[in-house]
């Protein structure tokens, strides 16, 4: 029988930011509508004394028991570098106790410099995968999404999180919970671990100078968008030549991938500021709030009014889990 109070620290290492863990603790505290007698609980929890201001994290080692560690990291372990203070203990113990160990961009490169990876697959960002490779002989890295072998979850980016932590909850209680986190979430599809990440846009955009052309000038005109026509001629091509790059290089059409890079755009001021949600409308090209609320609920199935309310409660109440669960004799 499982435990009622099920555990999952995420500990984010120095100069990772909050938005890193956020798709897989999200889905955590979603499947606690659908999940029979057990209670999911996130933990944000800090390896030091760096933070991003945005929400104070308690210590690693204030944490009380865990049946999940996933380490978050934006960089690797450089060689010789000693874990953060704790650290190395509480994977141990996690493990020991037959629970998961996972990795959040490159967290695996983490684990494997604890000895915690030996003899298993793990994924990080495919522009590390060779280091990672090369310093960790005993672990097998691959450049797919998402990476779930045996009692260890490792996936690239934090995006890849929300599929690796649905993926992981299908093992655990079944396709059913997957189908409705999928509604919940407004995805198509779960997209399957083996997945390979897409090519790295440097090398993507060095060797196709028109396709970088045209995204730069993309990035640079959020706010008052331009036509696929008006980009298409400003770098020179034909609106079908530019078609077929996009077409060929990012499976998309131009407008689309302008769309959600506006979107992408929109999306992260909602999250990180306290701007009004016409202003990040207006500031992302969209020339109304009800414009913007239409095609904000079309990509990601709810309304920026939804995403801003749903991710101040979510954060709201992972500060309120953690310091409860710190309390002696505090019901879970």
């Amino acid at each position: 029988m499982h435990d009622p109070a099920h555990r999952l620290g995420f500990v984010l290492l120095p100069g990772c930011g909050l938005m890193a863990a956020g798709a897989a603790f999200d889905a955590l505290r979603a499947a606690n509508a659908w999940t029979d007698g057990v209670r999911y609980q996130p933990l944000l929890l800090s390896a030091g004394n760096d933070d991003d201001g945005a929400l104070p994290l308690p210590p690693l080692a204030d944490a009380p028991p865990l049946h999940g560690l996933f380490v978050v990291a934006a960089r690797l372990p450089d060689a010789g570098e000693a874990l953060p203070p704790g650290l190395d203990a509480a994977l141990a113990k996690v493990d020991a106790g037959g629970g998961v160990l996972g990795g959040i961009g490159t967290g695996a490169a983490w684990l494997a410099h604890a000895g915690r990876l030996d003899g298993h697959r793990c994924t990080v960002p495919a522009r590390h995968a060779e280091a990672v490779s090369a310093r960790y002989p005993g672990v097998t890295v691959s450049r797919h999404l998402y990476e779930l072998n045996r009692a260890r979850a490792t996936c690239a980016h934090g995006t890849a999180s929300l599929d690796m932590a649905i993926a992981w909850l299908g093992q655990r209680h079944g396709h059913e919970l997957v189908q409705q986190l999928l509604m919940h979430f407004g995805l198509e599809r779960l997209r399957p671990s083996d997945e390979p990440q897409h090519a790295s846009r440097p090398a993507m955009l060095r060797a196709n100078p028109k396709l970088a052309e045209a995204i730069a000038l993309m990035e640079a005109n959020i706010g008052e968008p331009l036509s696929t026509q008006d980009i298409a001629t400003l770098i020179g091509v034909s609106r079908r030549q530019l078609e077929r790059l996009f077409k060929q290089h990012l499976d998309t059409l131009p407008s689309r991938w302008y769309l959600e890079k506006r979107l992408d755009h929109a999306r992260r001021l909602l999250q990180q500021t306290s701007r009004s949600i016409l202003q990040i409308g207006l500031s992302s090209g969209f020339s109304s709030g009800a414009h913007f609320s239409n095609a904000y609920r079309a990509c990601y199935g709810r309304t920026p009014r939804d995403e801003r309310s749903a991710r101040a409660v979510a954060w709201r109440d992972a500060a309120t889990d953690t310091t409860r669960a710190e309390r002696p004799g505090t019901p879970a």
